[in-house]
């Protein structure tokens, strides 16, 4: 029997993640087309059970909000999953082009170096406000790393002369190697310095 590959091209096998805390929420699980069609949709932690690369092109298709506003809203941005599609299989070609390795382990590493570990949650006592630090969610880091991953691939290329293939898998690969150049890497260290100094 031949083995599942995504996109049958790129195996699972072997990728681990090394995070504890994430191992129960990050599927590696081997699928052709990406594409559930949100059956799971009415169960509870149904997305821990999604394969990680259909998560990412679910998050490309709609890279959420930025300052309480809608981020984009044009061209890959639509809800066209068959244009996410591409665009994740053209990124993923050009990640495995310049780092020799296989594209879904980069995106689980890149996912695992962006998921940050804290937050900050806002307490009110006597009529203020204070900042807290809290413990962040595994479900919620994953959310959090996915779409800071995709807003800042989105940056980079909207309205500029980069192609969103090339800055998709730019943003991957800094991510993957933990570079602050990776808008979810520097994303989540700021954040961790916020939650450092409320404490």
């Amino acid at each position: 029997m031949a083995d599942i590959k995504v996109f049958n091209k790129w195996s699972t096998d072997g990728i681990d993640v090394k995070d504890a805390g994430l191992k129960d929420y990050i599927s590696t699980s081997p699928v052709i087309v990406p594409k559930t069609g949100a059956r799971y949709a009415k169960f509870r932690f149904h997305k821990s059970r999604v394969s990680i690369v259909e998560r990412f092109i679910n998050k490309l298709m709609v890279p959420g909000h930025k300052s309480g506003k809608h981020f984009k809203s044009s061209y890959y941005c639509t809800g066209k999953g068959n244009s996410a599609y591409q665009l994740t299989y053209d990124a993923f070609r050009i990640v495995e082009a310049k780092t020799k390795e296989n594209p879904v382990r980069v995106l689980v590493k890149a996912v695992e170096n962006g998921s940050p570990r804290e937050e900050i949650v806002s307490i009110e006592y006597g009529g203020a406000k204070y900042p807290k630090a809290t413990e962040c969610a595994p479900q919620r880091r994953i959310d959090i790393a996915l779409r800071n991953l995709t807003q800042g691939a989105y940056q980079a290329s909207f309205d500029k002369k980069t192609v969103s293939a090339d800055a998709i898998a730019s943003e991957l690969i800094e991510a993957f190697k933990s570079s602050s150049n990776s808008n979810a890497i520097a994303k989540k260290r700021d954040l961790e310095r916020q939650c450092d100094a409320s404490r």
